[in-house]
């Protein structure tokens, strides 16, 4: 068997958007591959046919990861390929091109005036667009000339020097600077070529649905004026009148998702009353006569997926209204999977308690979904008489003759009396009768979960020789909001999960060498490694991965930090501030002697550098061996999203950090 090499990761592919045909007969999905050589990724668009089971690549363009379905035969899509200079003036402008499935080129069908993603067809001449809209350009500007737009930017470049920002967030993790941007809903006219907006420039858009006949549009979002609010209001459009009906008033309602399911409304909501805001929500169907939330079902659990992997690019639908129900995505226990609820609130599961569910579509009876299973990658599955069935071999070869490690579970129960999920890869060629190094892997959220499937840097590090252990300690998902709410017991009930845990894997492997144990993390797990580094000197390295280190600078600088540290970590500068700075690992910063190593990303916004900067500064002043890799235009999506050179470079950082301190002799 061949070992997993630091960059196995550029041989795989990653699916994503699934979307089934209008008879549901076919669907199509995107397929992106790292390119180490543009640094970058690559995406195109795949069919498949379900009834004859046929997959075939559509596009091998660069950057076709957004499409909709004309009807069965066509696909319209938006692409740069046409592109030849990276002029400034471009990115506001969309190009769409159709292609059928029958064979031959692409042919350009329009060009859109504004950043947009086409959402649907509405008829032969209209499009639903979702644009990128910016309130620091004039009201005109879509409607202004090329060479218009060419001055009024080339001015604008005098103002590159310094940044306006008058609200929160002004920035946001993955999309930079963001001060006065919107999401706007807007109906494209193709042969006036006019937009028609539908939603204000101001407005704060979270989630809209078109009704099965697009004579409908539904959405939930708020006036964002100032600092952004935690609750929605839930609003329906007449396309033909334009006439808006605010169905649920902005007042109490935190409204996750919201489809049409045939007549029906329908949305995930929770008021965030008993457990923050990390409470899961309900489903609740709008109820037009008494014009109320009426509630569906109450499941206690997630409706995404939550699992954890480094081995996935792009997303996709997670919820499909339907006549008689809801279908969607939710993690349970340690795997997501998908169920069906209807309108009496019976759910029924139609996928197995295994793996992760990635996204999804639904429609005619017909379900299609990116999955991954076992220890391999992802791959298209369908549903066929109660059986799955896998439709792709995309992946097929990328793990062949490869030393793929099962993780071994390990369930205990603590001295709390809750039983925690761990799990254990083994070194690749374990001998019982040697000794070996181990790295203790911590998860983010705090509300995610690791399962059993497969994670790149941990099967590179059993390939070179270490175990690795990683399990769900209280604060993630998949067990309900009781066992996910550790508000103001951050570092507490957590900590001590994850030490017993530690303490299980010891006693089931001695073959583990306790004086040469490594701990890391992103961001939760960030936050807890310079937490566990602070409280107890039994590990011989560790690495803090975008982490966490004081929750005061956290609330002033983070894209959520105005509402999430005061919420998660039960203070802020004015209110309970010894809580929060008791919760803040750098507050035992004097304390720590383990060797750390820091990593982040100058353009990570949801906790930003200081943060590193900070426990850095402070285990150097203390005398405690440091290091820090800063990444230049990367953000808090690095080890998942970034680009290919970095990953590669943060991941050899992590395993030079501990070869030195747990394989080296000293």
């Amino acid at each position: 068997m061949q070992a997993i090499k630091l960059d196995e990761f550029l041989n795989y592919h990653f699916l994503s958007n699934v979307k089934l045909s209008p008879s549901a007969n076919k669907a199509a999905f995107v397929v992106s591959k790292s390119n180490e050589e543009k640094d970058g990724y690559t995406s195109g668009i795949w069919t498949v046919d379900l009834n004859t089971k046929e997959c075939r690549m559509l596009t091998a363009g660069k950057d076709e990861s957004s499409f909709l379905w004309l009807n069965d035969d066509t696909l319209l899509f938006t692409s740069r390929r046409d592109r030849t200079k990276p002029e400034e003036v471009d990115q506001y402008y969309t190009d769409c091109f159709v292609i059928s499935l029958h064979g031959g080129e692409a042919r350009k069908r329009m060009t859109i005036d504004a950043p947009a993603r086409v959402v649907a067809s509405i008829d032969a001449d209209t499009y639903l667009l979702d644009v990128s809209y910016d309130n620091n350009l004039p009201e005109n500007f879509f409607t202004m000339s090329r060479e218009e737009r060419q001055k009024l930017l080339a001015s604008r470049k005098e103002e590159k020097d310094y940044e306006v920002f008058s609200e929160l967030p002004f920035w946001r993790n993955g999309a930079g600077i963001t001060n006065l941007q919107r999401s706007r809903l807007y109906l494209y006219h193709a042969v006036e070529k006019v937009m028609e907006p539908l939603t204000e420039a101001k407005y704060q858009l979270e989630g809209y649905d078109l009704s099965q006949d697009k004579k409908k549009l539904v959405y939930c979002g708020s006036d964002f004026q100032g600092v952004e609010s935690l609750k929605q209001e839930l609003v329906e459009i007449d396309l033909a009148t334009k006439e808006k009906t605010v169905l649920v008033p902005l007042a109490s309602w935190n409204i996750h998702h919201v489809v049409y399911a045939g007549e029906k409304i329908v949305v995930t909501a929770t008021e965030n009353k008993k457990y923050g805001i990390n409470e899961n929500a309900n489903l609740y169907c709008y109820d037009r006569e008494n014009k109320k939330l009426q509630l569906i079902s109450q499941p206690d659990r997630s409706y995404y997926s939550s699992v954890g992997s480094d081995c996935r690019y792009g997303g996709g639908k997670s919820m499909v209204g339907e006549e008689d129900g809801i279908t969607y995505i939710t993690t349970e226990r340690n795997w997501s999977k998908i169920n069906h609820v209807s309108f009496d609130g019976m759910i029924s599961s139609l996928t197995a308690d295994e793996g992760s569910v990635d996204c999804m579509d639904k429609k005619n009876g017909r379900l299609v979904y990116v999955a991954m299973r076992k220890t391999g990658l992802q791959e298209l599955y369908t549903v066929e008489h109660g059986e799955e069935v896998c439709l792709t071999q995309i992946n097929a070869m990328a793990l062949e003759g490869k030393s793929v490690v099962t993780p071994k579970m390990i369930r205990f129960t603590d001295t709390d009396g809750v039983e925690i999920d761990g799990w254990v890869l083994e070194p690749v060629g374990f001998d019982p009768q040697k000794s070996y190094p181990a790295i203790l892997d911590i998860h983010g959220g705090p509300k995610t979960v690791y399962g059993a499937v497969f994670y790149h840097e941990m099967q590179y590090w059993a390939n070179c020789g270490y175990f690795v252990f990683f399990c769900n300690p209280r604060g993630g998902d998949g067990r309900g909001n009781r066992f996910a709410d550790i508000r103001g017991r951050y570092g507490q009930e957590d900590y001590d999960d994850i030490m017993q845990f530690t303490d299980q894997v010891l006693s089931a492997y001695p073959q583990i060498d306790k004086g040469r144990i490594g701990v890391t993390g992103g961001s939760y797990g960030g936050f807890m490694t310079n937490w566990i580094i602070g409280h107890t000197h039994r590990f011989a390295a560790a690495a803090s991965q975008r982490s966490i280190s004081n929750w005061i600078s956290m609330e002033g600088t983070s894209d959520i930090g105005p509402y999430f540290g005061m919420d998660q970590a039960g203070g802020n500068a004015w209110e309970n501030f010894d809580q929060a700075w008791w919760h803040s690992p750098l507050k035992y910063a004097d304390k720590c002697t383990t060797p750390t190593l820091f990593i982040h990303s100058d353009e990570d916004y949801r906790c930003w550098m200081v943060e590193a900067y900070q426990m850095f500064s402070a285990l150097k002043v203390h005398g405690v061996e440091s290091r820090i890799c800063l990444f230049h235009g990367e953000n808090h999506e690095l080890s998942r999203s970034g680009k290919p050179n970095h990953r590669i470079r943060r991941l050899k950082e992590i395993t030079d950090w501990f070869n030195h301190y747990l394989k080296e002799e000293k």
